[in-house]
């Protein structure tokens, strides 16, 4: 028996696998660092620098002190993996791009341990899609546009 391998890491046209997960991620200690549409923006940009490696997101939602989002992690990678990825990527980024998280996170914590997940198949896809669209009107967020500064009190 020989065993055959192209090397190629991409999706074969036939592939009828559905591995769509919709996850959870809090900051540490809850802080709410995604109050404006700049750290948003830095953390989804994270995300979606993972789809070289076979990740597909869909829908994301964003409160203060975490975010929703779905994906479809490759099968070569379990749940937990995908996470570790997920987390590390996006952290770093947001350090990157945003160094006065440090002062705050001076461990380089970003994400807290908490995670939460749930199998996302295609019959309910639809059902999680609008649960993601509509956080930020679930927790009362209003997140400040790029360029505006909150004047003190």
């Amino acid at each position: 028996m020989d065993i055959a391998c192209s090397g190629s890491s991409k999706k074969i046209a036939g592939d009828t696998r559905n591995n769509w997960v919709t996850m959870m991620f809090v900051t540490h200690q809850r802080y709410k660092c995604f109050k404006k549409q700049s750290h948003i923006d830095t953390c989804i940009s994270a995300f979606y620098e993972l789809e070289r490696f076979g990740f597909e997101f869909g829908e994301f939602g964003f409160a203060w002190n975490h975010v929703h989002f779905q994906v479809n992690i490759p099968k070569r990678y379990s749940v937990e993996t995908a996470e570790i990825i997920l987390k590390s990527r996006s952290a770093k980024k947001m350090f990157e791009i945003h160094p006065g998280f440090r002062k705050r996170y001076p461990r380089g914590s970003f994400w807290s341990g908490y995670e939460h997940h749930a199998s996302t198949g295609l019959m309910n896809l639809e059902e999680s899609t609008q649960y993601l669209q509509d956080q930020q009107r679930y927790h009362g967020v209003t997140v400040m546009p790029v360029g505006q500064q909150q004047l003190p009190n």
